[in-house]
Protein backbone atom coordinates (compact mmCIF):
# COMPACT_ATOMS: atom_id res chain seq x y z
CA UNK A 1 0.00 0.00 0.00
CA UNK A 2 1.14 3.02 -0.92
CA UNK A 3 0.55 6.05 0.59
CA UNK A 4 1.80 10.08 -0.07
CA UNK A 5 1.40 11.92 3.03
CA UNK A 6 0.20 15.46 1.20
CA UNK A 7 1.53 18.33 3.84
CA UNK A 8 -0.08 21.44 2.40
CA UNK A 9 -0.78 24.88 3.85
CA UNK A 10 -4.06 25.81 3.37
CA UNK A 11 -5.26 29.24 3.75
CA UNK A 12 -9.16 29.42 5.87
CA UNK A 13 -11.96 30.11 3.93
CA UNK A 14 -9.60 30.04 0.37
CA UNK A 15 -11.33 27.22 -1.54
CA UNK A 16 -10.49 27.90 -4.45
CA UNK A 17 -6.87 27.77 -3.61
CA UNK A 18 -6.42 25.04 -1.07
CA UNK A 19 -8.04 22.31 -3.66
CA UNK A 20 -5.42 23.90 -6.22
CA UNK A 21 -3.04 22.88 -3.46
CA UNK A 22 -4.77 19.29 -3.25
CA UNK A 23 -5.34 18.66 -6.94
CA UNK A 24 -1.57 19.26 -8.03
CA UNK A 25 -0.08 17.75 -5.06
CA UNK A 26 -2.25 14.73 -6.10
CA UNK A 27 -1.29 14.61 -9.74
CA UNK A 28 1.97 14.82 -8.42
CA UNK A 29 1.62 11.37 -6.22
CA UNK A 30 -0.16 9.89 -9.06
CA UNK A 31 2.75 10.31 -11.11
CA UNK A 32 5.19 9.07 -8.43
CA UNK A 33 3.46 5.42 -8.03
CA UNK A 34 0.83 6.56 -4.77
CA UNK A 35 -1.88 4.44 -4.08
CA UNK A 36 -3.26 6.66 -1.88
CA UNK A 37 -2.62 10.13 -1.16
CA UNK A 38 -4.02 12.06 2.21
CA UNK A 39 -3.84 15.77 3.49
CA UNK A 40 -4.44 17.27 6.41
CA UNK A 41 -7.29 17.70 8.90
CA UNK A 42 -10.02 20.64 7.22
CA UNK A 43 -7.48 20.74 4.04
CA UNK A 44 -10.61 22.19 2.18
CA UNK A 45 -11.39 25.02 4.44
CA UNK A 46 -8.26 25.61 5.82
CA UNK A 47 -7.91 24.77 9.99
CA UNK A 48 -8.95 26.34 12.30
CA UNK A 49 -12.47 27.88 10.70
CA UNK A 50 -13.46 28.53 14.15
CA UNK A 51 -16.89 30.69 13.68
CA UNK A 52 -16.48 30.87 9.92
CA UNK A 53 -18.52 27.76 10.32
CA UNK A 54 -21.59 29.19 11.94
CA UNK A 55 -22.32 30.55 8.38
CA UNK A 56 -24.76 27.71 6.57
CA UNK A 57 -22.97 29.41 3.22
CA UNK A 58 -19.63 28.27 4.46
CA UNK A 59 -20.63 25.12 5.29
CA UNK A 60 -22.40 24.55 1.82
CA UNK A 61 -19.24 25.47 -0.29
CA UNK A 62 -17.27 23.17 1.99
CA UNK A 63 -19.32 20.08 0.92
CA UNK A 64 -19.66 21.63 -2.82
CA UNK A 65 -15.33 21.79 -2.40
CA UNK A 66 -15.58 18.42 -1.51
CA UNK A 67 -17.61 17.30 -5.24
CA UNK A 68 -15.25 19.51 -6.75
CA UNK A 69 -11.91 18.15 -5.80
CA UNK A 70 -13.58 14.15 -6.60
CA UNK A 71 -14.18 15.88 -10.19
CA UNK A 72 -11.13 17.39 -10.73
CA UNK A 73 -9.09 14.06 -9.73
CA UNK A 74 -11.48 11.68 -10.99
CA UNK A 75 -8.60 10.49 -13.71
CA UNK A 76 -6.49 9.77 -11.18
CA UNK A 77 -5.19 6.26 -10.41
CA UNK A 78 -5.60 6.80 -6.52
CA UNK A 79 -7.94 7.08 -3.71
CA UNK A 80 -7.62 10.74 -1.75
CA UNK A 81 -8.29 11.40 1.52
CA UNK A 82 -9.70 15.06 2.09
CA UNK A 83 -10.91 17.30 5.72
CA UNK A 84 -14.13 19.44 5.28
CA UNK A 85 -16.68 21.04 7.52
CA UNK A 86 -19.80 18.91 6.30
CA UNK A 87 -23.49 18.71 7.47
CA UNK A 88 -24.24 16.49 10.22
CA UNK A 89 -26.93 13.76 9.70
CA UNK A 90 -28.28 14.05 13.42
CA UNK A 91 -31.08 16.67 13.64
CA UNK A 92 -29.41 17.79 16.76
CA UNK A 93 -26.77 19.61 17.74
CA UNK A 94 -24.36 21.58 16.36
CA UNK A 95 -24.64 22.93 12.28
CA UNK A 96 -21.18 21.46 11.38
CA UNK A 97 -19.28 18.86 11.84
CA UNK A 98 -15.18 18.13 11.09
CA UNK A 99 -15.22 15.24 8.73
CA UNK A 100 -13.07 13.73 6.59
CA UNK A 101 -14.16 12.52 2.66
CA UNK A 102 -12.34 9.43 0.55
CA UNK A 103 -12.26 10.12 -3.13
CA UNK A 104 -12.08 7.58 -6.35
CA UNK A 105 -13.24 7.89 -9.58
CA UNK A 106 -14.87 11.40 -9.24
CA UNK A 107 -17.18 10.22 -6.45
CA UNK A 108 -17.37 9.85 -2.63
CA UNK A 109 -16.85 6.84 -1.38
CA UNK A 110 -16.41 7.29 2.09
CA UNK A 111 -17.23 9.54 4.96
CA UNK A 112 -16.01 9.90 8.80
CA UNK A 113 -16.94 12.11 11.15
CA UNK A 114 -14.30 13.46 14.09
CA UNK A 115 -15.85 11.74 17.30
CA UNK A 116 -13.44 13.48 19.83
CA UNK A 117 -13.44 17.35 19.77
CA UNK A 118 -10.51 18.78 21.87
CA UNK A 119 -11.76 22.07 24.14
CA UNK A 120 -8.78 23.03 25.36
CA UNK A 121 -6.17 25.32 24.82
CA UNK A 122 -6.56 26.77 21.21
CA UNK A 123 -8.73 24.41 20.36
CA UNK A 124 -12.88 25.25 20.51
CA UNK A 125 -14.07 22.20 18.44
CA UNK A 126 -16.96 21.68 20.62
CA UNK A 127 -18.14 25.15 20.07
CA UNK A 128 -17.96 24.25 16.45
CA UNK A 129 -18.99 20.78 15.65
CA UNK A 130 -21.32 18.00 16.28
CA UNK A 131 -19.46 14.73 16.49
CA UNK A 132 -19.72 10.99 15.00
CA UNK A 133 -21.22 8.97 17.37
CA UNK A 134 -20.00 6.10 15.45
CA UNK A 135 -17.03 5.66 13.43
CA UNK A 136 -16.86 2.79 10.01
CA UNK A 137 -13.46 1.20 8.26
CA UNK A 138 -12.31 2.10 5.11
CA UNK A 139 -12.58 -1.02 3.57
CA UNK A 140 -9.46 -1.19 0.41
CA UNK A 141 -9.03 -4.35 -1.27
CA UNK A 142 -7.61 -7.17 1.28
CA UNK A 143 -7.09 -4.33 3.89
CA UNK A 144 -9.26 -2.45 6.35
CA UNK A 145 -8.18 1.42 7.30
CA UNK A 146 -8.53 3.22 10.20
CA UNK A 147 -9.53 6.81 9.28
CA UNK A 148 -9.27 9.25 11.87
CA UNK A 149 -9.09 13.07 12.09
CA UNK A 150 -6.62 14.31 14.60
CA UNK A 151 -7.92 14.09 18.25
CA UNK A 152 -9.45 10.55 17.70
CA UNK A 153 -5.72 9.07 17.47
CA UNK A 154 -4.76 11.10 20.40
CA UNK A 155 -6.72 9.56 23.53
CA UNK A 156 -4.59 6.15 24.00
CA UNK A 157 -5.72 4.93 27.40
CA UNK A 158 -2.63 3.50 28.27
CA UNK A 159 0.07 6.47 27.12
CA UNK A 160 -2.27 9.08 28.92
CA UNK A 161 -2.17 9.17 32.50
CA UNK A 162 -5.57 11.27 32.71
CA UNK A 163 -7.19 10.56 29.36
CA UNK A 164 -9.51 13.54 28.10
CA UNK A 165 -12.09 11.24 26.67
CA UNK A 166 -14.20 8.26 27.99
CA UNK A 167 -13.37 6.94 24.43
CA UNK A 168 -10.47 5.95 21.96
CA UNK A 169 -11.93 5.45 18.37
CA UNK A 170 -8.36 4.19 16.94
CA UNK A 171 -8.60 0.91 20.07
CA UNK A 172 -12.28 0.37 18.67
CA UNK A 173 -10.90 0.63 15.33
CA UNK A 174 -8.52 -1.83 15.81
CA UNK A 175 -11.13 -4.20 17.73
CA UNK A 176 -12.74 -4.22 14.73
CA UNK A 177 -10.33 -5.19 12.47
CA UNK A 178 -7.88 -2.24 11.28
CA UNK A 179 -4.88 -3.45 9.94
CA UNK A 180 -3.70 0.16 9.33
CA UNK A 181 -4.38 3.71 10.63
CA UNK A 182 -4.28 6.62 8.58
CA UNK A 183 -4.50 9.84 11.34
CA UNK A 184 -5.32 13.19 9.10
CA UNK A 185 -4.34 16.29 11.64
CA UNK A 186 -4.07 19.91 12.48
CA UNK A 187 -1.63 19.63 15.18
CA UNK A 188 -0.10 22.82 16.11
CA UNK A 189 3.70 23.53 17.12
CA UNK A 190 4.96 23.96 20.35
CA UNK A 191 8.33 23.65 21.63
CA UNK A 192 8.11 19.90 22.42
CA UNK A 193 5.41 18.99 20.73
CA UNK A 194 7.51 17.50 17.54
CA UNK A 195 8.90 14.93 19.98
CA UNK A 196 5.63 14.27 21.77
CA UNK A 197 3.44 13.14 18.73
CA UNK A 198 6.11 10.71 18.22
CA UNK A 199 6.47 8.83 21.39
CA UNK A 200 2.57 9.08 21.32
CA UNK A 201 2.09 7.51 18.22
CA UNK A 202 4.54 5.12 18.76
CA UNK A 203 3.24 3.99 22.24
CA UNK A 204 -0.01 3.30 20.17
CA UNK A 205 1.12 1.19 16.88
CA UNK A 206 3.32 -1.06 18.94
CA UNK A 207 0.39 -1.37 21.31
CA UNK A 208 -1.95 -2.36 18.44
CA UNK A 209 0.60 -4.05 16.52
CA UNK A 210 -0.21 -2.03 13.44
CA UNK A 211 1.66 0.50 10.72
CA UNK A 212 0.44 4.26 11.15
CA UNK A 213 0.42 7.50 9.00
CA UNK A 214 0.42 11.02 10.25
CA UNK A 215 -0.31 13.58 8.34
CA UNK A 216 0.09 17.13 9.29
CA UNK A 217 -0.92 20.99 8.51
CA UNK A 218 1.93 23.35 7.60
CA UNK A 219 2.20 26.68 8.13
CA UNK A 220 0.28 29.65 10.44
CA UNK A 221 -2.71 30.69 10.41
CA UNK A 222 -3.83 34.04 12.97
CA UNK A 223 -1.40 32.54 16.20
CA UNK A 224 -1.45 29.18 15.96
CA UNK A 225 1.53 27.68 13.57
CA UNK A 226 1.50 24.40 12.02
CA UNK A 227 5.03 22.69 11.54
CA UNK A 228 3.90 19.87 9.37
CA UNK A 229 6.89 16.88 10.24
CA UNK A 230 4.11 14.41 8.89
CA UNK A 231 5.46 10.89 9.36
CA UNK A 232 4.68 7.37 9.16
CA UNK A 233 5.43 4.16 11.23
CA UNK A 234 5.89 0.76 10.83
CA UNK A 235 4.02 -1.67 13.23
CA UNK A 236 7.19 -1.31 15.78
CA UNK A 237 7.11 2.20 16.09
CA UNK A 238 10.11 2.71 13.64
CA UNK A 239 9.59 6.45 11.64
CA UNK A 240 10.05 4.58 8.17
CA UNK A 241 8.81 7.92 6.12
CA UNK A 242 9.38 11.54 7.51
CA UNK A 243 8.13 15.17 6.23
CA UNK A 244 9.89 18.39 6.07
CA UNK A 245 9.40 20.55 9.52
CA UNK A 246 8.18 24.09 8.36
CA UNK A 247 7.68 23.44 4.98
CA UNK A 248 5.33 21.97 2.35
CA UNK A 249 6.10 18.45 1.37
CA UNK A 250 4.98 15.59 -0.45
CA UNK A 251 6.50 11.98 0.93
CA UNK A 252 6.07 8.35 -0.43
CA UNK A 253 5.85 5.55 2.20
CA UNK A 254 5.45 1.67 1.27
CA UNK A 255 3.63 0.30 4.35
CA UNK A 256 3.91 -3.39 2.88
CA UNK A 257 7.40 -3.36 2.31
CA UNK A 258 8.06 -0.86 5.58
CA UNK A 259 10.00 1.66 3.23
CA UNK A 260 9.18 5.10 2.74
CA UNK A 261 11.49 8.88 1.85
CA UNK A 262 13.08 10.35 4.54
CA UNK A 263 12.84 14.61 4.65
CA UNK A 264 14.77 16.05 7.53
CA UNK A 265 13.18 17.95 9.98
CA UNK A 266 14.56 20.69 11.81
CA UNK A 267 16.09 18.86 14.89
CA UNK A 268 16.85 21.50 17.22
CA UNK A 269 14.14 22.78 19.33
CA UNK A 270 15.56 26.56 19.71
CA UNK A 271 15.68 26.15 15.64
CA UNK A 272 11.95 24.79 15.31
CA UNK A 273 11.13 28.02 17.58
CA UNK A 274 12.92 30.23 15.16
CA UNK A 275 11.61 28.68 12.22
CA UNK A 276 7.93 28.35 13.70
CA UNK A 277 8.58 31.88 14.34
CA UNK A 278 9.47 32.65 10.51
CA UNK A 279 6.48 30.58 9.82
CA UNK A 280 4.14 32.29 11.22
CA UNK A 281 5.11 36.04 10.59
CA UNK A 282 5.39 35.27 7.06
CA UNK A 283 1.76 33.42 6.57
CA UNK A 284 0.02 35.76 8.94
CA UNK A 285 1.36 38.77 6.79
CA UNK A 286 0.58 36.85 3.34
CA UNK A 287 -2.95 35.67 4.14
CA UNK A 288 -4.04 39.00 5.69
CA UNK A 289 -2.71 40.52 2.35
CA UNK A 290 0.28 42.91 3.86
CA UNK A 291 3.58 42.38 2.08
CA UNK A 292 5.74 45.28 3.97
CA UNK A 293 6.49 45.45 7.67
CA UNK A 294 7.69 47.99 10.33
CA UNK A 295 9.55 47.81 13.31
CA UNK A 296 10.51 50.25 16.18
CA UNK A 297 14.40 49.32 16.34
CA UNK A 298 15.55 50.47 20.07
CA UNK A 299 18.69 49.01 19.90
CA UNK A 300 17.94 46.11 22.19
CA UNK A 301 17.94 42.38 22.01
CA UNK A 302 14.11 41.97 21.46
CA UNK A 303 13.56 44.58 18.38
CA UNK A 304 16.82 43.15 17.01
CA UNK A 305 15.05 39.67 16.62
CA UNK A 306 11.82 40.87 15.53
CA UNK A 307 14.13 42.48 12.94
CA UNK A 308 15.92 39.41 11.58
CA UNK A 309 12.81 37.21 11.76
CA UNK A 310 10.69 39.74 9.49
CA UNK A 311 13.37 39.70 7.16
CA UNK A 312 13.24 35.95 6.83
CA UNK A 313 9.67 35.94 6.39
CA UNK A 314 9.14 38.76 3.87
CA UNK A 315 12.55 39.95 1.99
CA UNK A 316 14.64 42.41 3.65
CA UNK A 317 13.07 44.51 0.98
CA UNK A 318 9.88 44.43 2.74
CA UNK A 319 11.11 45.68 5.90
CA UNK A 320 11.71 49.13 7.24
CA UNK A 321 13.06 50.03 10.74
CA UNK A 322 12.64 53.03 12.67
CA UNK A 323 14.92 54.54 15.75
CA UNK A 324 12.89 57.04 18.08
CA UNK A 325 15.08 58.43 20.43
CA UNK A 326 13.88 60.26 23.41
CA UNK A 327 15.11 61.69 25.73
CA UNK A 328 16.78 59.76 28.23
CA UNK A 329 18.04 57.15 24.85
CA UNK A 330 21.73 56.55 24.89
CA UNK A 331 24.11 56.97 22.14
CA UNK A 332 24.67 53.12 21.89
CA UNK A 333 20.59 52.00 21.20
CA UNK A 334 20.53 54.24 18.06
CA UNK A 335 24.23 53.20 16.72
CA UNK A 336 22.92 49.56 17.42
CA UNK A 337 19.91 49.73 15.84
CA UNK A 338 21.80 51.55 12.71
CA UNK A 339 24.51 49.02 12.36
CA UNK A 340 21.81 46.36 12.63
CA UNK A 341 19.49 47.74 9.87
CA UNK A 342 22.90 48.00 7.82
CA UNK A 343 23.31 44.74 8.16
CA UNK A 344 20.15 43.13 7.19
CA UNK A 345 20.06 45.56 4.47
CA UNK A 346 16.69 47.25 5.75
CA UNK A 347 15.71 50.78 5.03
CA UNK A 348 16.03 52.52 8.37
CA UNK A 349 14.97 56.28 9.45
CA UNK A 350 15.67 58.24 13.14
CA UNK A 351 12.62 59.94 14.06
CA UNK A 352 13.47 61.87 17.47
CA UNK A 353 9.86 61.94 19.66
CA UNK A 354 12.11 64.72 22.00
CA UNK A 355 10.30 67.85 20.44
CA UNK A 356 7.06 65.87 20.82
CA UNK A 357 7.76 64.84 24.44
CA UNK A 358 8.86 68.16 25.39
CA UNK A 359 5.34 70.44 23.71
CA UNK A 360 3.41 67.57 25.59
CA UNK A 361 5.10 67.83 28.87
CA UNK A 362 4.12 71.67 28.40
CA UNK A 363 0.71 71.38 27.23
CA UNK A 364 0.50 69.54 30.55
CA UNK A 365 2.12 70.99 32.81
CA UNK A 366 -0.36 73.24 34.65
CA UNK A 367 -2.59 70.08 35.39
CA UNK A 368 0.64 67.82 36.53
CA UNK A 369 1.75 70.81 38.81
CA UNK A 370 2.82 69.46 42.09
CA UNK A 371 3.01 65.51 41.53
CA UNK A 372 6.49 63.73 41.21
CA UNK A 373 6.72 62.27 38.04
CA UNK A 374 6.18 59.19 37.55
CA UNK A 375 5.00 56.15 34.72
CA UNK A 376 3.23 58.62 33.60
CA UNK A 377 6.27 60.77 32.18
CA UNK A 378 7.86 57.35 31.05
CA UNK A 379 4.27 55.69 29.26
CA UNK A 380 3.90 59.38 27.30
CA UNK A 381 7.46 58.49 25.67
CA UNK A 382 6.17 55.10 24.86
CA UNK A 383 2.79 56.08 23.42
CA UNK A 384 4.51 58.81 21.30
CA UNK A 385 6.77 56.07 19.55
CA UNK A 386 3.46 54.06 18.82
CA UNK A 387 1.73 57.04 17.94
CA UNK A 388 4.87 57.69 15.14
CA UNK A 389 4.44 54.23 13.97
CA UNK A 390 0.94 54.04 13.71
CA UNK A 391 1.24 56.89 11.65
CA UNK A 392 3.84 55.62 9.32
CA UNK A 393 1.56 52.33 9.24
CA UNK A 394 -1.33 54.13 7.88
CA UNK A 395 0.98 56.50 5.29
CA UNK A 396 2.81 53.34 3.81
CA UNK A 397 0.70 50.63 4.37
CA UNK A 398 2.34 48.22 6.74
CA UNK A 399 2.11 46.65 9.25
CA UNK A 400 3.41 47.34 12.57
CA UNK A 401 5.20 44.29 14.24
CA UNK A 402 5.51 44.74 18.07
CA UNK A 403 8.60 43.48 19.65
CA UNK A 404 7.44 42.77 23.44
CA UNK A 405 8.50 39.85 24.73
CA UNK A 406 6.49 37.18 26.73
CA UNK A 407 8.59 38.00 30.16
CA UNK A 408 7.31 41.34 29.85
CA UNK A 409 3.66 40.88 28.56
CA UNK A 410 3.78 38.56 31.59
CA UNK A 411 4.31 40.82 34.18
CA UNK A 412 3.19 44.08 32.59
CA UNK A 413 6.07 45.67 31.90
CA UNK A 414 5.04 47.08 28.63
CA UNK A 415 2.66 50.54 28.24
CA UNK A 416 -0.83 50.24 26.58
CA UNK A 417 -0.96 51.88 23.31
CA UNK A 418 2.78 52.37 23.03
CA UNK A 419 5.22 49.37 22.62
CA UNK A 420 2.00 47.46 22.68
CA UNK A 421 0.46 49.05 19.50
CA UNK A 422 0.65 46.71 16.44
CA UNK A 423 -0.73 43.98 13.90
CA UNK A 424 1.32 40.92 15.16
CA UNK A 425 3.81 40.39 18.67
CA UNK A 426 6.01 38.25 17.06
CA UNK A 427 7.93 37.42 20.39
CA UNK A 428 5.23 37.62 22.61
CA UNK A 429 5.24 34.11 23.49
CA UNK A 430 9.34 33.94 23.60
CA UNK A 431 10.47 33.96 27.06
CA UNK A 432 13.47 36.83 27.35
CA UNK A 433 15.90 34.09 27.91
CA UNK A 434 15.09 32.83 24.75
CA UNK A 435 14.70 35.86 23.24
CA UNK A 436 18.85 35.57 23.61
CA UNK A 437 19.46 32.10 22.16
CA UNK A 438 17.09 32.77 19.19
CA UNK A 439 19.54 36.09 18.43
CA UNK A 440 22.23 33.93 18.52
CA UNK A 441 20.32 31.57 15.96
CA UNK A 442 19.26 35.01 14.00
CA UNK A 443 23.45 35.66 13.86
CA UNK A 444 24.05 32.59 12.44
CA UNK A 445 21.67 32.90 9.70
CA UNK A 446 22.02 36.58 9.12
CA UNK A 447 25.96 37.12 9.33
CA UNK A 448 25.88 38.08 13.03
CA UNK A 449 23.71 41.16 11.69
CA UNK A 450 23.16 41.76 15.33
CA UNK A 451 25.79 44.11 17.25
CA UNK A 452 27.60 42.05 19.94
CA UNK A 453 26.90 45.19 22.59
CA UNK A 454 22.99 43.87 21.96
CA UNK A 455 23.95 40.59 23.95
CA UNK A 456 25.87 42.34 26.78
CA UNK A 457 24.33 45.77 27.64
CA UNK A 458 21.82 45.44 30.36
CA UNK A 459 18.26 45.12 29.43
CA UNK A 460 16.26 48.80 29.85
CA UNK A 461 12.88 50.76 28.59
CA UNK A 462 15.40 53.92 28.46
CA UNK A 463 12.18 55.88 29.82
CA UNK A 464 14.37 57.51 32.87
CA UNK A 465 17.70 58.15 33.28
CA UNK A 466 19.87 55.35 34.02
CA UNK A 467 17.14 52.73 33.85
CA UNK A 468 17.20 48.93 33.42
CA UNK A 469 14.67 46.30 33.52
CA UNK A 470 16.65 44.84 36.86
CA UNK A 471 15.55 47.96 38.49
CA UNK A 472 11.62 46.74 38.47
CA UNK A 473 12.06 43.24 38.20
CA UNK A 474 14.15 40.01 39.06
CA UNK A 475 17.07 38.99 36.69
CA UNK A 476 15.46 37.10 33.51
CA UNK A 477 16.51 33.76 34.12
CA UNK A 478 14.75 33.81 37.87
CA UNK A 479 11.93 35.51 36.12
CA UNK A 480 11.58 33.15 33.29
CA UNK A 481 11.43 30.05 35.58
CA UNK A 482 8.93 31.39 37.74
CA UNK A 483 6.96 32.44 34.92
CA UNK A 484 7.07 28.85 32.78
CA UNK A 485 6.16 27.42 36.19
CA UNK A 486 2.89 29.88 37.48
CA UNK A 487 1.91 30.73 34.16
CA UNK A 488 2.32 27.01 31.75
CA UNK A 489 1.70 24.61 34.73
CA UNK A 490 -0.84 26.98 36.63
CA UNK A 491 1.17 26.06 39.56
CA UNK A 492 0.52 27.30 43.26
CA UNK A 493 2.79 30.29 44.32
CA UNK A 494 4.03 28.18 47.36
CA UNK A 495 4.81 25.14 44.85
CA UNK A 496 6.73 27.64 42.94
CA UNK A 497 9.03 29.03 45.46
CA UNK A 498 9.71 25.61 46.87
CA UNK A 499 10.91 23.85 43.83
CA UNK A 500 12.77 26.91 42.50
CA UNK A 501 14.08 27.73 46.12
CA UNK A 502 13.25 30.98 46.11
CA UNK A 503 11.69 33.50 48.51
CA UNK A 504 8.01 33.38 48.96
CA UNK A 505 7.74 37.41 48.97
CA UNK A 506 9.54 37.38 45.49
CA UNK A 507 7.00 34.46 43.46
CA UNK A 508 4.25 36.36 45.15
CA UNK A 509 5.36 39.75 43.68
CA UNK A 510 5.57 38.30 40.34
CA UNK A 511 2.30 36.10 40.57
CA UNK A 512 0.65 39.22 41.55
CA UNK A 513 1.83 40.90 38.34
CA UNK A 514 0.91 38.44 36.54
CA UNK A 515 -2.27 38.77 38.00
CA UNK A 516 -3.22 42.35 37.74
CA UNK A 517 -2.33 42.99 34.22
CA UNK A 518 -4.58 40.60 32.03
CA UNK A 519 -6.35 43.79 30.94
CA UNK A 520 -3.42 44.80 29.29
CA UNK A 521 -2.89 41.29 27.39
CA UNK A 522 -6.38 41.20 26.25
CA UNK A 523 -5.74 44.30 24.47
CA UNK A 524 -2.53 43.50 23.21
CA UNK A 525 -1.66 42.08 18.99
CA UNK A 526 -2.24 38.74 18.54
CA UNK A 527 0.83 36.61 19.30
CA UNK A 528 2.50 34.06 17.68
CA UNK A 529 2.33 31.05 20.13
CA UNK A 530 5.33 28.88 21.03
CA UNK A 531 5.13 27.06 24.16
CA UNK A 532 2.74 24.95 25.59
CA UNK A 533 0.42 28.28 27.08
CA UNK A 534 1.25 30.90 25.29
CA UNK A 535 -1.32 34.57 26.19
CA UNK A 536 -3.84 34.27 23.90
CA UNK A 537 -6.65 32.50 22.57
CA UNK A 538 -5.09 29.37 24.12
CA UNK A 539 -5.40 31.22 28.02
CA UNK A 540 -8.69 32.67 28.81
CA UNK A 541 -8.92 34.23 31.65
CA UNK A 542 -11.34 37.16 33.03
CA UNK A 543 -10.24 40.52 33.19
CA UNK A 544 -12.67 41.07 36.58
CA UNK A 545 -12.10 38.66 39.01
CA UNK A 546 -11.41 38.74 42.49
CA UNK A 547 -8.94 35.16 42.61
CA UNK A 548 -5.63 35.20 43.42
CA UNK A 549 -3.14 32.96 44.24
CA UNK A 550 -1.12 35.38 46.24
CA UNK A 551 -4.06 35.41 49.21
Amino acid sequence: MRIALGQINPTVGDFSGNLALMIRRAREAAERGAQIVAFPELSITGYPPRDLVEKPSFIDRSEAAVEELARATADLPLSLITGYVGHPAAPCGKPATNSAAVLQGGRVVMRQTKMLLPNYDVFDEARNFTPASTQSLWERGAGRIALTICEDAWNDMQFWPHPLYGRDPVHELVQRGATALISINGSPFHMGKRRLREEMFRAMVKRHKIPAVMVNQVGGNDQVIFDGTSFAMDAQGNVIASAASFAEDLVLVDLDAGTGEQHGSVADECEAVYEALVTGTRDYLRKCGFRKVLIGLSGGIDSSLTAAVAVEAVGRENVRGVAMPGPFSSEHSVADARAMAEALGIAFDIIPITPAYNEIMRTLGGVFEGRAPDATEENIQARLRGLTLMSLSNKFGALVLTTGNKSELAVGYCTLYGDMCGGLAVISDVPKTLVYELSRIANRRNNNAIPENVFIKPPSAELRPDQKDSDSLPPYDILDAILRLYVEEFRSVADVARELKLPVALVRDVAGKVDRNEYKRQQAAPGLKVTSKAFGIGRRFPIAQRFSETG
